[in-house]
């Protein structure tokens, strides 16, 4: 049965876009190469840690959502969004492996005025030097004359419920004029406000422009946690100061590193960065380099706190909180704790952990042990790390029962715990 809407990758992506669709009342169908998260969705069950609930889930399929994995459905949409993956490769480049398969799978059975979106988190350039040629060559269509063809990077904030789907702008480029205000006409069905940029790479941009300034300014307030450590400054205080000047700042937080989804902001990922030779995107190599070592920083808070309690870091009971890269989700993209545990685990720390959005956790292919009773264990514990300040968290009960407690979010009273 033909359908309005086809949405291709049914990962955090995906799905939000599907839910806001099936709301919109437009007839969505979801293609997805792998079995699996079509069987869960089917089954009324999430495929992805941190996305939808199942009662979520149940609404779309009864509003008509369904998922296939079956690439004939792809030639009977009016509009194709591409939502596929683009992970980090073993050379911390982006990994269009599966962008590219999408891209295959379509091309295949598109048809003349088919829109074709990107929404997957790529490089600039990406639209129009990968898609659209393996959209031409498959199809033997012309992108911007025979078909439709623009980027709008997706901007979802997992788990926000202030900042939908429906109330975040969203930024297109279109290849022509005309495939703008094609794509124009559909997010304008889904979003309160749709917002116009020059072409694909200028979409595109956006979406590296706001990872890296995220990026920049957590890098920056990361090394200030380690300066005002260093000189006996409350680094929490200060921030609180800074933040009531109404110009000119915006309140950022330190952590245990960065985590989350988007383009990488290492400029090596950024395949067309030769054509401005000479100008490298210094800030934020320095950037990437200041937050990849926060884990570090983070252990090294740890140890030299259980030593001052005349404890060594070996055969050291310790209880991770949080394992997730934001609070009050289950998504655990690119989050600093498994770095962290693996550490402390070649140190020969005992670890454990305790997080109510997973219910089970692995370090290097091994199991780690959930803690059952957080108090308990907490108070068993030689050290209790949080790492994540999820809403259901006690701080202040925590605070009392561990026996040591670094907190690397700043989420906890001050004076009750040793704060990053």
């Amino acid at each position: 049965m033909p359908a309005d809407l086809a949405v291709i990758g049914l990962g955090h992506l995906g799905l939000p876009l599907v839910q806001a669709a099936v709301a919109a009342g437009i007839d969505t169908v979801g293609y997805d190469t792998d079995p699996r998260p079509c069987a869960e969705l089917r089954a009324g069950r999430t495929p992805v840690e941190g996305s939808l609930t199942a009662s979520e889930i149940r609404r779309m399929l009864s509003g008509g959502f369904r998922p296939t994995t079956s690439a004939a459905e792809l030639g009977r949409v009016r509009t194709a969004v591409i939502c596929s993956p683009t992970p980090l490769g073993p050379d911390r480049t982006v990994d269009l492996t599966a962008l590219r398969d999408a891209a295959r799978a379509l091309a295949a059975r598109l048809r003349p005025h088919t829109t074709v979106l990107l929404e997957s988190a790529v490089p600039p350039g990406t639209t129009e030097n990968v898609l659209r040629p393996l959209l031409e060559e498959g199809s033997g269509l012309v992108a911007g004359r025979d078909f439709h063809l623009a980027c709008s990077p997706s901007r979802l904030d997992p788990g926000n419920r202030t900042h939908t789907y429906a109330s975040t702008p969203k930024v297109i480029g279109g290849l022509t004029p005309a495939c703008t205000e094609s794509a124009a006409a559909f997010y304008g069905r889904l979003t309160d406000k749709v917002v116009r940029a020059r072409g694909p790479r200028e979409a595109e941009m956006t979406k590296v422009l706001e990872t890296n300034f995220r990026h920049v300014n957590i890098a920056l307030v990361n090394e200030m946690a380690v300066a005002c450590h260093d000189l006996g400054v409350d680094l929490w205080d200060v921030i609180r100061c800074a933040e009531t000047k109404p110009f000119g700042f915006h309140p950022f937080r330190p952590g245990p590193g960065v985590g989350g989804h988007g383009v990488p902001v290492d400029p090596g990922s950024l395949p067309y960065s030769g054509r401005t030779p000479g100008h490298p995107l210094r800030m934020v190599s320095l950037a990437q380099e200041i937050n990849d070592r926060m884990p570090s920083y983070v252990i090294q808070r740890c140890a030299t706190l259980l030593n001052e309690h005349g404890k060594s870091v070996r055969g050291a009971r310790v209880l991770l909180l949080g394992v997730t890269y934001k609070p009050d989700s289950a998504d655990q993209e690119a989050a600093p704790a498994r770095e962290i545990a693996g550490r402390l685990m070649d140190m020969g720390a005992q670890i454990g952990y305790h997080d109510p959005h997973v219910l089970d956790w692995r370090v290097r292919q091994l199991p780690v042990p959930r803690a059952d009773s957080l108090y308990e264990a907490a108070a068993a514990a030689d050290l209790t790390v949080l790492l994540q300040q999820h809403r259901t968290y006690d701080l202040q009960g925590l605070a009392v029962k561990a026996q040591l407690l670094p907190d690397t979010r700043g989420a906890t009273p001050a004076g009750a715990a040793h704060r990053l």
